[in-house]
């Protein structure tokens, strides 16, 4: 009996060593894993907040680059305002229709927020606000041009200045003594005088629709010039265009000559509008540029 105790005893505390034991390394198991999720959780928090900055500091230098690029675009549309003001004013045309000179009207409440601190959804605002003004720039520029143009080529298209770089005006137009019947006939164009074989020059720009022989004319050459106008050069030695061939204002076009009913070496100028002959004085008064 008394030995029989004694293993129940030595039983009981083996087994109880053993179950201290298992608990004792169970719970060192749940606090080792625990650690291990707080070290791993510490660790994508770490991972996260270095991502922030990283996206941070990304978008605070492309936010700087789009400020740099917003500058200079503003920058440019104040260069095109001068540009366009300037034009303006050589041309002469009205500064009310071509407003360069001051921006359109704009306008709002004082802006909120950090003073001169720009987010990506301000500057895109204001990307989009001056790519209006590029836009309505653009459209003010094209129609500035097309009036430029136009003028410009009005100015060409209408007769200016002499044939002839040297010589005299030897017969003007109106009533005059026939050189050939001594009778009174109406002279309808101007006669410049000078030396055979000078260069005759277009006195307007346009299109040669004659080009050669016309009885009392010569070899003659017309050119129409548009706006109802055309001149006619007579008398010519040599013809140097042909018809369809296109013409600037002050262009040599053939060679003073004596041909067709003539008494000398001379350029019959003659400015019909309309098809209808008119005094070429007051343009051969003009002087070409």
């Amino acid at each position: 009996m008394g030995r029989w105790h004694h293993w129940t005893l030595l039983a009981t505390g083996v087994l109880l060593l053993v179950a201290s034991l298992l608990y004792g390394g169970y719970l060192v198991g749940q606090e080792y894993g625990v650690r291990n999720l707080v070290n791993h959780w510490q660790q994508t928090i770490t991972q996260s907040q270095r991502e922030v900055r990283v996206t941070r500091q990304t978008a605070d230098a492309r936010i700087d680059a789009l400020t740099r690029r917003l500058g200079e675009l503003q920058a440019d549309v104040m260069r095109l305002d001068a540009l366009g003001g300037k034009l303006v004013k050589m041309a002469n045309l009205d500064p009310r229709e071509f407003d360069f000179g001051h921006p359109p009207g704009q306008g709002g409440p004082d802006p909120k927020g950090e003073e001169g601190h720009f987010s990506a959804p301000d500057i895109q605002q204001q990307l989009d606000a001056l790519s209006q003004q590029l836009n309505e720039r653009q459209a003010q520029l094209e129609v500035l041009g097309q009036v430029l143009a136009r003028r410009h080529l009005r100015a060409e298209t209408t007769p200016k200045g002499w044939p002839i770089e040297k010589g005299w005006i030897s017969s003007y137009y109106g009533m005059r003594t026939d050189p050939f019947t001594g009778r009174p006939e109406f002279h309808p164009g101007i006669d410049f005088a000078g030396r055979e074989g000078e260069a005759v020059q277009a006195v307007a720009s346009g299109i040669v629709i004659h080009a050669g022989p016309d009885g009392g004319y010569g070899n003659m050459v017309e050119i129409a010039s548009g706006d109802g106008y055309s001149t006619i050069y007579g008398h010519n030695e040599r013809v140097d265009v042909k018809i369809g061939q296109v013409i600037r204002q002050g262009q040599v076009i053939a060679q003073l000559g004596s041909t067709g009913r003539s008494t000398g070496p001379h350029v019959h100028l003659e400015v019909r509008y309309q098809g209808h002959p008119i005094n070429p004085l007051r343009f051969i008064r003009k002087r070409r540029g």
